[in-house]
Order: structure tokens, then sequence, then C-alpha cells
């Protein structure tokens, strides 16, 4: 985890302009990163750490960057009203770090950087076009987690033979929760386990979730 925020440091700032030198010579400019995600109260160590890491790099809120943050506190409906708002500040480059937050922003700019932390699924979502030259304006690290979840449900059923059925919880609204489940489905029809998936949106539908796996 720690050089996963590492390189979301350094990739935000390597993205907001020439190096510091260069900048000695030239009038100070004040650069802007936005910087959309669900709270800070999820993973305060997270976003601490990224703090940290553009200090690190020599960029300290306040004197030659402002960090305009947007929350969408459990509403994942306001994301793209959050995203279009730094997209009308005309921020340097936006930090989003899951799929869902990097979506809102691809729909909302095509040419502000757009930097992700931990995208599950960057090739199967579309929001870049491979690993080794992802193209257009989004960058950042996976954890390819449509080959794992694949994976994992190989080696469940290497675990348990006679396995049949499985059930998977998936939200709709994360762009990489679509290939996921397809790779999953894909890998399930050759291992002949049958998939029940049940789309969960919000932590008010888990109850009812697990209450269909029972039934």
């Amino acid at each position: 985890m720690t050089s996963r925020r590492t390189f979301l440091a350094t990739v935000t700032g390597g993205l907001l302009a020439a190096p510091l030198a260069v900048w000695a010579q030239q009038a100070r400019k004040v650069y802007r990163i936005g910087f959309v995600w669900d709270s800070p109260a999820v993973w305060p160590h997270a976003l601490e750490a990224f703090r940290q890491g553009l200090r690190d790099l020599g960029w300290f809120e306040g004197q030659n960057i402002l960090i305009e943050y947007r929350w969408a506190e459990g509403r994942f409906d306001r994301l793209p009203g959050l995203a279009e708002e730094l997209v009308r500040l005309k921020v340097d480059v936006i930090v989003a770090p899951t799929s869902i937050y990097a979506g809102a922003a691809k729909r909302a700019t095509s040419t502000i950087p757009i930097v992700f932390a931990s995208h599950a699924d960057p090739i199967g979502s579309g929001h870049v076009a491979s690993l080794a030259r992802p193209g257009a304006n989004a960058t950042g690290l996976t954890i390819i987690m449509s080959e794992t979840m694949a994976k994992s449900l190989e080696l469940l059923k290497a675990t348990i033979p006679g396995l049949t059925r499985v059930a998977v919880i998936w939200d709709p609204a994360t762009p990489s929760h679509v290939p996921g489940l397809k790779a999953v489905e894909a890998v399930g029809r050759t291992l002949g386990v049958r998939l029940q998936a049940l789309a969960v949106r919000s932590a008010t539908e888990f109850d009812s979730a697990f209450s269909a796996i029972v039934q």
C-alpha cells in the first residue's frame, strides 16, 4: 500500500509542470490538484500519506499547490457534478483513487490528466488503452481485479471439487465491477460453477443480498 501511495504522489507531482529548478527562474505559479473521493474519514492514513508524498517531492499546500477536495460522502450520484466542478476550476490534474471516481473524472474531461491509485480494471472499464501505453488522459496503478477474481474462483473450485454454485456481490455503478463479473462468469462456465450475481448499490442493500444467498 505504501508504494501505491508513493506512486500516486509521484505521478501527481510529475504531471504538474517542469522540474523545480526551472520554476525558480520563472514567475511562481500555484498549481491546483483536484481530489475527488468519498470522505476524508475513509482511509485517513492513505490521505495523509498522499500529502506527505507531495511534501517529500517539494509540493506544499498553500505554497506552490492548492488541493481542491470534493467529497461524495457516500452519495455516488454526486460524482458527476463534483468532477465537473473540478473541471470548471481548471485544475492541473485530478486525483481519482479508484475506478468509480476515475470514471466520473473521465466523463467530465478528456484533457486534464487523471491519476488513479488502486483501479481494479482500467482496461476492462475503458479508462486506459493498455497497461504499457495508457493513452488519453488517465494513468495510475491497477490491482488487476478481473484476473485475480477469476483465479480465486479456480482456487475455490480446486479446494472444493464438488462446488456447483457461488454467489458474487457486485456494484453496477462501479466501472471495474462489470468486467470483473464477466471474467468470473466466463471461468465459472468452464468449471461448471453457476454464479448467482447479486447487485449491491449501497451498504443498506447488503442484508437483502445475503438473505437472497441463503434462500
